[in-house]
């Protein structure tokens, strides 16, 4: 079977070609950047339709397959910004309906846990999920991908973001902040704001801010910082979340998991605990078709499908809200 997949939650347009056997033939991405101020779904959205069909030919060609070979077409129906959700959703339901091939539509974070288990081969981990407006500690249980600890406001990636774009550097943040963080030579005491197995970055955004303005510190040393602290909290959630469910195996998602600091740290945490780490490599992490296309695969394969006709998108659906009948 060979699936095509449609990832077009947020910032991100993608278009991928995955088999049934794991093997990803293509995997092709591009990016919504801004200079100043942050995302406008409508203009997003116009991105969006604007490279739709470049790349749809270019993963085609990079596959070496027709439009005829394609058995599936998945896509992301959940959740995310709604024009952005709305772009993916339209394209996949005209080549399902121009194609005559069967359609499903998939959640986006249950698919990061799902690429990670294909990558990595782990049996049952728990995903520590890190992305620009989610921030969750997810693990199977009951019948569902149960949400262990999450952000009780801002996503990390979009507190890293706001962050950044306060300072100048522009849309995304994260990948400039990690290099400055580098440069960093002196800790600064910042807000550590862990309940249970749940975080917040509201009131650390806050005081960084004011930090900044107050021009003490330099951006390398709030940079450096601001990674120590907010990435300590995430691998103490991340570990609690082990202890609580008695797993051996966590991987990690989401595109502020590149950050190599933040993989260094939940490896150490996980040597200490005896525990499997995994980190996919950042074309996986990131927002991608390829996980799109697999989630399609696993659950076509159990039965499961999308009709045409009643595919609403579901903007504010939890990884808890899906039963998952694939396991």
């Amino acid at each position: 079977m060979i699936c095509l997949g449609i990832e077009s939650t947020a910032h991100t347009f993608g278009i991928s070609i995955v088999k049934d056997d794991k093997t990803v033939l293509s995997n092709e991405r591009k990016l919504f950047t801004t200079k100043t101020g942050g995302l406008i779904p409508v203009k997003v959205a116009e991105h969006h339709i604007d490279i739709c069909d470049e790349l749809i030919i270019k993963a085609l060609k990079i596959a070496k397959v027709k439009l005829k070979d394609i058995d599936l077409i998945a896509f992301s129906i959940a959740p995310g910004l709604g024009h952005c959700l709305r772009v993916g959703t339209t394209v996949a339901k005209s080549l399902a309906l121009k194609l005559k091939k069967p359609l499903i539509g998939v959640n986006h974070a249950i698919a990061h846990l799902e690429i990670g288990k294909m990558t990595s081969g782990f049996k049952d981990p728990i995903l520590l999920y890190c992305s620009g407006a989610n921030t969750q500690v997810i693990a199977y249980d009951g019948g569902k991908y149960r949400i262990f600890g999450e952000t009780l406001d801002i996503g990390i990636g979009n507190f890293i973001d706001s962050f950044a774009r306060f300072t100048g550097l522009g849309f995304p943040g994260g990948p400039k902040i990690e290099q400055l963080a580098k440069k960093g030579k002196k800790y600064i005491e910042l807000p550590y704001n862990v309940k249970g197995m749940d975080v917040n970055f509201g009131g650390l955004l806050t005081n960084l801010k004011s930090k900044y303005n107050s021009k003490k510190y330099t951006l390398e040393d709030l940079s450096y910082s601001m990674q120590e602290t907010v990435f300590a909290m995430l691998v103490e959630i991340s570990e609690r979340a082990l202890a609580h469910t008695e797993k051996k195996e966590l991987v990690l998602g989401g595109g502020v998991a590149c950050n190599k600091r933040l993989q260094e740290m939940c490896k150490i945490m996980c040597d200490e605990r005896e525990a499997k780490f995994y980190c996919p490599e950042n074309q996986f992490l990131v927002d991608n078709a390829a996980m799109i296309a697999w989630l399609g695969i696993i659950m076509n394969k159990a039965g499961l499908k999308t009709t045409v006709v009643n595919s609403p998108i579901r903007p504010y659906e939890r990884t808890d809200d899906v039963k998952v009948t694939w396991r």
